[in-house]
């Protein structure tokens, strides 16, 4: 995850890259920020999509009989998920990867690997038998969906909050093709970071949780995320904590990871 923070930002005056390169290695390396955007964003959109009801999982049309093995295929997809964000989101796999890339290209990787091993969870999703809830009542479908769209939208906010664009990548590889030096985003509260530290993973709980029809493919996919993230932030604390020392000690006695309260 590695969640980054708001920073203010002058291009104008930034100082020029060290070790700049050719004009056609700096395009290529925005095209590829730009293709690896597009991946992230569409396998993200798609799963939101999916769990709407709107367009279909298992795109690669593979199906496994066997409720057991159809069942530890989806968690199987869902673990290589977890493994992939978290292992390339750590410092030292940062520095393994920036000696054969070029450091500007470094958040691009992240995201277009987060969006290729999605967009392979998404293309072999196996449905399995069973509903676990549904809800009948016309308020209460309305409400869950509701909640359903409230969740997604409040992430997709908080990453504007933050930085959209240096969180996805693009901001690196734009002031790359600009010949601007890189400044990582400085912590700063602002918006719903605020109240809550980490309001991109409340968004995505909510949105996996809130639906008036939960199947049990469905239940897999929000169990298994949301012990994706309860493990992940206590890594992801770690490294703010290293980063931004007691700034961040004083954020997190003020402010609770999800909420005010929680």
């Amino acid at each position: 995850m590695n969640i980054a923070y708001v920073a203010t930002e002058d291009g104008d005056i930034a100082p020029k890259a060290r070790g700049s390169s050719g004009f056609m290695s700096r395009t290529g390396v925005l095209l590829y920020g730009v293709l690896s955007y597009g991946v992230g964003m569409s396998s993200l959109f798609w799963m939101i999509l999916s769990l709407a009801g709107l367009v279909p999982m298992g795109l690669a049309g593979v199906q496994v009989s066997n409720v057991l093995l159809a069942s530890a295929l989806n968690i199987a997809l869902l673990v290589a998920f977890g493994v992939q964000h978290s292992v390339m989101a750590r410092p030292w796999f940062k520095a393994r990867m920036t000696r054969w890339l070029p450091e500007a290209a470094e958040r691009s990787t992240f995201v277009l690997s987060s969006g290729l091993v999605l967009w392979n969870a998404i293309a072999f999703w196996q449905p399995l038998p069973g509903i676990v809830w549904q809800v009948e009542a016309a308020w209460a479908v309305w409400t869950l969906w509701g909640l359903f769209g409230l969740g997604w939208g409040y992430m997709l906010l908080a990453t504007f909050a933050i930085d959209h664009f240096d969180l996805f990548g693009l901001r690196q590889v734009w002031l790359h093709w600009r010949e601007r030096a890189y400044e990582p985003v400085q912590f700063k509260r602002r918006l719903m970071y605020r109240h809550s530290r980490h309001p991109i993973m409340l968004g995505v709980l909510v949105g996996i949780w809130a639906t008036p029809v939960m199947s049990a493919a469905q239940l897999t996919l929000a169990v298994i995320l949301t012990a994706y993230v309860v493990i992940g932030l206590v890594f992801e604390e770690r490294d703010l904590i290293d980063n931004l020392g007691d700034a961040y000690r004083a954020y997190r006695k003020e402010v609770g990871a999800f909420t005010p309260w929680v």
